[in-house]
This record gives C-alpha cells, sequence and structure tokens, in this order.
C-alpha cells in the first residue's frame, strides 16, 4: 500500500508556485487643467479601468501585467489620468491548464493590486492632489466573470 502511494506521488508532478519579481513595467500621470484643478473644491468623481495579461517567457516562468488606468473628473474636466503598468514574473509549475489560467488570471493580480495602488497613490500626492486609497478589488470573482462570459460566447456562437 505505501509502495503505491509513492508511485502515485512520484508519477504526479509537483505543484510549485513563486514570486520572481515586481516591478513597473509602464507608468503616465497627466494632470491636463493643471494649477485650474487647485481652484475648486475637490469633489471628483473616480473611474477606474482594469486590464490583465499574461505572457510565457521561458520554461515556467510567466510575466502577468495589470493595467490600471485611473481618471479624477471635476465637473466632467479631467484634473488627472495616470496609467500604471504593474508587472511580475512568476514561476508555475505542474499546475493543469484551468489551474494556470485561475493563477495567472487571480491569483497574481492579487499580489500585484497593492503595489500598484501604492504607486499610484503616492503619483497622485506627488501631483499635489489629495491621496487616492483605491479600494481592493476581488479579482477572483472578475475572473469567474470573464470565464462566463467566454462561456456565453461559445455556446452563443454554436446556435448561430
Amino acid at each position: 500500500m505505501a509502495d503505491e502511494n509513492q508511485e502515485q506521488n512520484q508519477e504526479q508532478p509537483q505543484q510549485q508556485f513563486a514570486l520572481q519579481r515586481i516591478y513597473v513595467k509602464d507608468l503616465s500621470f497627466e494632470a491636463p487643467l493643471g494649477a485650474e484643478a487647485f481652484k475648486q473644491q475637490w469633489r471628483p468623481k473616480i473611474n477606474l479601468d482594469l486590464n490583465t495579461r499574461h505572457k510565457k517567457l521561458a520554461d515556467n516562468n510567466f510575466e502577468v501585467v495589470l493595467t490600471m488606468t485611473v481618471t479624477a473628473k471635476q465637473e466632467e474636466e479631467a484634473a488627472f489620468l495616470i496609467e500604471i503598468q504593474q508587472a511580475g514574473v512568476f514561476f508555475c509549475k505542474g499546475l493543469e491548464d484551468a489551474a494556470l489560467h485561475q493563477v495567472l488570471g487571480s491569483v497574481c493580480p492579487n499580489i500585484l493590486f497593492p503595489y500598484a495602488r501604492e504607486t499610484i497613490d503616492n503619483v497622485v500626492v506627488k501631483g499635489s492632489f489629495p491621496a487616492l486609497m483605491l479600494a481592493p478589488v476581488n479579482f477572483d470573482a472578475l475572473y469567474q466573470q470573464a470565464l462566463a462570459q467566454q462561456q456565453q460566447k461559445k455556446e452563443s456562437s454554436k446556435t448561430h
């Protein structure tokens, strides 16, 4: 019995996941109103757009990029616009396709988000605007929602 368990353990590749590096791939900040933005009482409408992508680098290393675009509008005019591409290199080994896609689409962005959020806050403050602490994002729910949308597209394309 013990020999059978050892054989099964040897046949299944061991799952490994490790963060190799986190870095800012791209960063931009614009304050199109300039000094005019500071003449008004600060009541911005904040809009956050998120996107993730990944690519295989070599062997079991993947680059995951979380792109966040934050726009703050004062009375329909953009007070500032900031875009960041927060990236990371992750080592993933022994994961089946579905598990690998979930790690790359949910777990990795969850790791990258706090770094992007801190950078956004720092840049906004250096632009002389009040601190901007973005609320946490549920990447697990976003990933499940994206899967459901893909499934709906597949089903609707079969019926047409």
